[in-house]
């Protein structure tokens, strides 16, 4: 069984080792690895939580203001999803977030957009089914970043791991607004999967701080959210208590 689990200790080592993708939060991180694709142990600690960003939360905040609450609660990894930003603005605000994610020593990758992400030399990408090939991705890329692809199924999940992805968000685990018509994946299937690859797995799609725990034993080696986060009225409490909610989870 090629298990995901991972033991996960106090807050200070929840991150990248030394060979993350930004230095890592662990003081004894080689600042020369900054900007390098990570190794598979050190991508599993920083994926604990997983923050995507999404601005119908915003409601008269700015996004920088947002992640740099979710980060002060312990956000261990950044997304910038963006569907209906112009280039230039786009990759502005990717700019910004990525200075920031790197003050915290936090990967940053995009969604999606594969030349955003090499205009500004973000730390990764991650696509869906629907978006750019895994294989052709991993190529434009190159092998120096992290790529991550979205999967719900045993053979999705195979075969983007063949492709070159470094981590699989699996979902959604359960029904959630941001894709209604998405068909929750369930537990057994979830366990499938992380038994099937050597890659990290997360899991991803309707996840809240109450039904966190149930993911237990699937092998995930932490959780992706949007709402969970930045639909919360205090971002940085309640990244704080999911971050301490997903460590218990993933320890099970």
């Amino acid at each position: 069984m090629k298990s995901n689990n991972i033991g996960v200790g106090d807050q200070g080592s929840t991150g990248a080792g030394q060979a993350a993708a930004n230095c890592g939060r662990r003081p004894d991180a080689d600042p020369a690895s900054c900007g390098r694709r990570p190794d598979a142990d050190s991508l599993r600690r920083d994926l604990l939580l997983y923050a995507v960003t999404d601005r119908h939360w915003l409601h008269g905040e700015t996004l920088y203001s947002q992640v740099e609450k979710a980060l002060g609660g312990g956000a261990t990894f950044v997304q910038l999803r963006e569907k209906d930003l112009d280039y230039d603005d786009f990759l502005a605000e990717a700019k910004d977030l990525q200075r920031l994610c790197r003050s915290h020593k936090v990967p940053f990758v995009i969604n999606d957009n594969v030349d955003i992400a090499l205009a500004m030399d973000a730390d990764g990408v991650h696509v869906g089914q629907s978006d750019m090939e895994a294989g052709d991705v991993r190529a434009k890329l190159g092998p120096g970043k992290i790529l991550g692809v979205s999967t719900e199924t045993v053979e999705e999940a195979i075969l983007a791991e063949k492709r070159g992805a470094d981590y699989l968000g699996v979902g959604t685990v359960f029904p959630t607004g941001s894709k209604d018509d998405a068909i929750p994946v369930s537990h057994e299937t979830l366990t499938a999967i992380c038994d099937a690859v050597s890659i990290p797995v997360i899991a991803i799609g309707g996840i809240t701080l109450s039904n966190t725990g149930e993911l237990a034993g699937s092998g995930i080696c932490g959780i992706a959210v949007i709402s969970a986060i930045f639909g919360q009225p205090d971002i940085e409490a309640a990244t704080a208590e999911l971050l301490e909610a997903t460590r218990e989870m993933v320890e099970k």
